[in-house]
């Protein structure tokens, strides 16, 4: 048995009950579920249809996301969250770059890097290299005036937690954010890389190991072994090349406003919706969210 849902975007709610009813129909689905009016709806199918990629391809010329998945054990115990550009609507480091006067470079690099054009690891050294000599207190500006957070995020932990999932935040970006950002979200732990500081500049270097696509991986088996939760029960969210190594391990990974390399590679793909359609794949209605 399958779940099958539609998601549209909680700023433009778009989701018509004709377009449920005709498409659970045409697929012999069960009866429809509302989990937010014009928002989220579902309904359970016997298998996932043929031409379901076909009406997925469709639906999102419309503004609304598609998935099908298993309906046993969707709701997980464990989040796994990219931060960048996932968690928050920003790339740090273009932030950071914008404000020593180089962000087109450094962003291009960014571009190519999430796409999967360029080694992870070697693409953020040479990006923090040309960062170097940047008074340190360029982060907290940064952190007051550049960094806006990704809309849901905030009640997609939330409801998780109240559930009693685990929630951790990695990023192949930096501690100085992702402190910040864990704990603003709520959180439950952090890692991402260290910028070197010396003299109140950055030096251009980054502590080593630089923690990119293994190192999530790594995190999300340590961390699930360690709470006794298996592969299965952990749902991950990324949008770029260094996140598809956990959210291919995970039991869900949900490819969020990702690139289009990355998007190609995961059968779960929001597009439209924000961070609360994680939760309405999981089955959680809009008036199961935690305050």
């Amino acid at each position: 048995m399958h779940v099958v849902t539609l998601i549209a975007n909680p700023a433009r709610p778009s989701l018509e009950p004709a377009a449920i009813e005709a498409l659970r129909n045409a697929w012999g689905g069960g009866d429809a579920a509302w989990l937010a009016p014009g928002v989220a709806a579902e309904f359970a199918v016997d298998r996932v249809p043929g031409n379901f990629w076909d009406i997925w391809d469709e639906l999102q010329a419309t503004g609304i996301d598609l998935v099908a998945q298993p309906a046993e054990g969707r709701r997980k115990k464990m989040l796994i969250a990219d931060m960048d550009s996932t968690m928050i609507q920003q790339e740090c480091i273009d932030e950071l770059a914008a404000e020593a006067g180089i962000g087109p470079r450094v962003a291009e690099i960014t571009a190519r890097a999430m796409n999967g054009e360029l080694d992870f690891e070697g693409a953020l050294r040479e990006r923090v290299g040309l960062l170097a000599g940047l008074d340190a207190g360029v982060i907290d500006r940064v952190l007051a005036h550049r960094i806006s957070y990704t809309p849901g995020g905030r009640a997609l932990i939330a409801t998780m937690k109240a559930s009693g999932a685990h929630c951790l935040l990695v990023s192949g970006g930096f501690t100085n954010f992702a402190a910040r950002v864990a704990k603003v979200l709520g959180f439950d732990a952090h890692q991402a890389n260290t910028l070197e500081v010396a003299n109140g500049k950055l030096t251009g270097k980054v502590a080593e190991p630089i923690l990119g696509r293994e190192a999530k991986v790594e995190a999300l088996r340590r961390v699930a072994a360690d709470r006794g939760i298996g592969l299965d029960q952990v749902m991950a969210v990324g949008d770029g090349a260094n996140d598809l190594g956990m959210l291919g391990l995970a039991g869900a990974g949900v490819a969020l406003h990702a690139k289009p390399a990355v998007a190609a590679q995961c059968d779960i793909r929001i597009n439209h919706g924000d961070l609360t359609a994680l939760l309405y794949l999981q089955g959680y209605a809009r008036s199961d969210f935690a305050a």
